[in-house]
């Protein structure tokens, strides 16, 4: 399939997501779409599934220009979508998911498993899509679970698949899997269309690269582009990608969890028994797949969820089932995971999300009156010194952007003493610019002799930054590992293979 889209616009209000996007996508093409969260992505990738219409320009496909009026449409011309968060049922079996909605069917208007089981056995072997077509669903890897979403795809006769952010979940094992299946797919005709923010992934799979900034195209590069090179197409200016650190020297230990056991909302065991400590001057990066326990952990750690035994202590002081703000006097700074919901009061403004953990301390309060005059100092000088793009300190922080909110708690977080930094997903959803300066400012509070423990999904950002890696696996630390060790070795421990960091 020849795919071409010409002049694809997407407004939403006056907010203009897609701007006259041009990409044309060869038979057997694996073509990647590069371009930071928010740049515009998902939003094209959807208008040319059918889940969105364009507000002008036009889809061809083989020359021929088409319109669709939802998903269906789409799956009908050929076209198949695996999307960032998986559309599968957990407790029907592989063979019930791929067939779901186009169940082939026999004799009573039953449908025929045998012919459904027998089609996947060929497409898995076609396309090296190894699966058990009756295992359930939620008792499979992530990883095979993807393979899950292209059979669907590819049983639907799909000659161009959309792959949107498809190792955002993977262990590197699985993401080397799903390279060998795009190059597997690509060599039989089928044409790719590639959706990333990693510039590794881009080099190494991509035979076309489109860059998107702001929702336009600002360029096409070669694969044998460097990073930094793709890194300043998407960001603008030049980005430097390395974190520089200096020599490791720790000290007398700050943090330490003891036997910790912690159930989620369902009741059932997330944190099972896990053990750690985080030292003076040390960076303590906690890697692993999502899901495995790193946010309730986090959770636990910051007094917003009950532990269940075990013991937290932060600077020699119990603070096991303490109240959040009991943690954060005790000395811990928080970047949580979910920077609107738990970080940031959106209709707030952004002088007085800045002082959220201080507001009633001097100079901020005098017996119990608020000091605007220093709470406007205050957020003032933070946003000059953490480089806060925004024209005034009284708007409301929801007007900023992505990065900015970041670095609107980060400023507040590492601007009063502590000894403690608990960050998790601390880039999620940041440009390349605003990682750089994260990292930095993570780099820094670690270089004045503090601890910090940095809770990451990207393998990048644990081999950046961490002194030592923990991996967490199905709620157990799976092993603690140097920087100096292989992504293979962690990957291993990603997916639970003990005796890794020995290799």
């Amino acid at each position: 399939m020849r795919l071409e889209l010409r002049g694809i616009t997407k407004r939403f209000g006056s907010f203009t997501a897609n701007d006259r996007i041009d990409l044309t996508v060869e038979p057997g093409q694996i073509h990647s779409l590069l371009g930071e969260n928010g740049a515009g992505k998902t939003t094209l990738m959807n208008v040319l599934f059918g889940l969105l219409h364009p507000d002008e320009g036009e889809i061809l496909i083989d020359g021929e220009p088409v319109r669709f009026a939802n998903s269906g449409d789409a799956v009908r011309r050929g076209i198949g979508m695996v999307h960032q968060h998986f559309m599968l049922v957990p407790v029907f079996s592989v063979t019930e998911n791929v067939v779901l909605g186009f169940e082939p069917t026999k004799s009573l208007d039953r449908v025929d498993y045998k012919r459904a089981t027998a089609d996947i056995v060929r497409l898995s072997q076609q396309f090296n899509l190894q699966v058990d077509p009756d295992a359930t669903v939620e008792n499979l890897p992530v990883g095979l679970q993807q393979r899950v979403e292209i059979l669907k795809a590819l049983s639907r006769d799909a000659e161009l698949l959309i792959l949107d952010e498809p190792t955002a979940v993977l262990t590197p094992q699985e993401t080397d899997a799903l390279m060998a299946i795009m190059r597997s797919l690509a060599a039989a005709g089928k044409s790719i269309l590639f959706i990333t923010h990693k510039l590794k992934e881009v080099r190494a799979v991509a035979d076309v690269i489109t860059v998107i900034r702001d929702g336009r195209v600002v360029g096409s590069a070669e694969p044998t582009a460097t990073e930094s090179e793709l890194a300043s197409l998407m960001v603008g200016r030049d980005v430097e990608l390395t974190v520089e650190k200096s020599a490791f020297s720790p000290g007398e230990s700050v943090f330490e969890i003891r036997d910790l056991v912690v159930r989620d909302d369902r009741g059932l065991v997330k944190v099972n028994g896990v053990s750690l400590d985080v030292r003076a001057g040390e960076i303590m990066a906690l890697a692993g797949v999502q899901g495995n326990g790193q946010t309730e952990l986090v959770e636990a750690i910051a007094g917003m969820r009950h532990v269940e035994s075990g013991t937290i202590l932060l600077n020699g002081r119990d603070v096991t089932n303490r109240t959040p703000r009991e943690v954060l006097d005790a000395g811990l700074g928080h970047i949580p995971e979910d920077r609107q919901r738990d970080g940031l009061v959106m209709s707030m403004s952004v002088a007085d999300n800045l002082v959220l953990n201080t507001p009633r301390r001097a100079p901020f309060a005098r017996r119990g009156t608020r000091n605007l005059a220093a709470v406007h100092d205050n957020a003032v000088r933070l946003a000059h010194d953490f480089d806060i793009r925004t024209t005034s300190v009284e708007e409301p922080v929801s007007s900023l952007s992505g990065g900015n909110q970041q670095k609107v708690i980060v400023a507040r977080e590492l601007s009063r003493p502590l000894e403690f930094l608990m960050a998790s997903q601390p880039t999620r959803g940041l440009d390349v610019g605003s990682i750089e300066y994260v990292h930095r400012q993570v780099v820094n509070h670690r270089n004045q002799g503090n601890a910090a423990l940095i809770v990451s999904s990207e393998l990048d950002e644990v081999l950046a930054l961490g002194d030592r890696i923990a991996v967490m696996f199905d709620g157990r630390i799976s092993g603690i590992v140097e920087p100096t060790a292989s992504r293979e070795a962690i990957g291993l421990l990603m997916a639970g293979t003990t005796g890794a960091a020995d290799e």
